[in-house]
């Protein structure tokens, strides 16, 4: 006889087949008694005692799951939301795209408008450079000798006269504004027939000088050119007057001029490279 050490245990498979037998014959006299039979009435009284329990455990669960399923959510929403700012920013740009081309056909076809009604011989270019400040009276363009460029060609936008081929290289020029210091135009008023020069300053102002006091213009008078010494075409919108001062003792009156060309986003202008077939001198408002 060994201290210390337990008999083992004999397994007594007698009680498992038993359990079956009894497990076997439960369920077989459930399902052919009726429903107000004894094992029926049984599980009746069992999910009544059982059911507080159970909705108990659900109420204590049901945090748990919820914040379970918050979570889940949250990673899905997220992911959604990313989504639509991906696709949100993809519409934008396009949109932005768009708006550019539709605000470039509207400039595009203003100033062949402009030029097509004036009957001009033009070629189209694209501003690569404008002026940096208001001392600086000159602008770059995309086009030069090869294109058929010269010094001295006007150019001109859809708001009326940009200026005039100061430079040529082969594929770009430079632009005299009218607003430059060294500019002048022979321009009249339009509404009273008046003849007088439109000259640029150094600050980008533009003055109608050596006018007859006798025939004054008013503010918001439209200044076109004239057409006489052949540089310009007449007809061409230079600018409004917007301040008139008869002072006394001068010989002329000092007529400041506000050109309608917006420089500072001017983007697309037309070289006139031949004559003008037809010129006009009447209405341009």
């Amino acid at each position: 006889m060994r201290i210390g050490q337990s008999e083992p245990r004999q397994s007594r498979p007698t009680l498992l087949i038993i359990l079956v037998v009894l497990s076997l014959v439960m369920l077989t006299v459930y399902f052919r008694e009726g429903d107000d039979g004894v094992l029926h009435g049984a599980r009746r009284v069992t999910l009544e005692v059982t059911a507080p329990l159970a909705r108990a455990g659900t109420a204590i669960t049901s945090p748990i799951r919820s914040i379970g399923s918050f979570f889940e959510g949250l990673g899905a929403s997220r992911e959604r939301v990313q989504a639509l700012e991906e696709q949100n920013a993809e519409l934008r740009t396009r949109l932005a795209e768009l708006e550019e081309a539709r605000q470039e056909n509207e400039r595009l076809r203003a100033l062949v408008d402009f030029a097509e009604e004036r009957k001009f011989a033009k070629l189209g270019a694209e501003v690569i450079r404008r002026p940096i400040s208001i001392w600086e009276g000159v602008i770059l363009i995309d086009r030069g000798s090869n294109d058929g460029i010269e010094p001295g060609m006007p150019v001109i936008a859809a708001q009326g006269l940009v200026g005039q081929i100061a430079e040529v290289s082969a594929h770009s020029s430079s632009v005299r504004l009218v607003t430059d210091q060294l500019s002048g135009v022979a321009a009249i008023v339009q509404s009273s027939r008046t003849p007088g020069v439109v000259r640029g300053s150094v600050d980008g102002s533009l003055s109608l000088d050596f006018v007859d006091r006798t025939y004054l213009p008013v503010e918001g008078d439209v200044v076109i050119t004239s057409g006489i010494g052949g540089v310009y075409p007449s007809g061409i919108v230079i600018g409004d007057v917007v301040a008139v001062d008869d002072r006394h003792g001068e010989l002329y009156p000092r007529i400041r001029v506000a050109s309608r060309v917006p420089i500072s986003s001017i983007e697309e202008v037309f070289v006139l490279v031949g004559s003008v077939v037809e010129t006009d001198a009447g209405e341009i408002e």
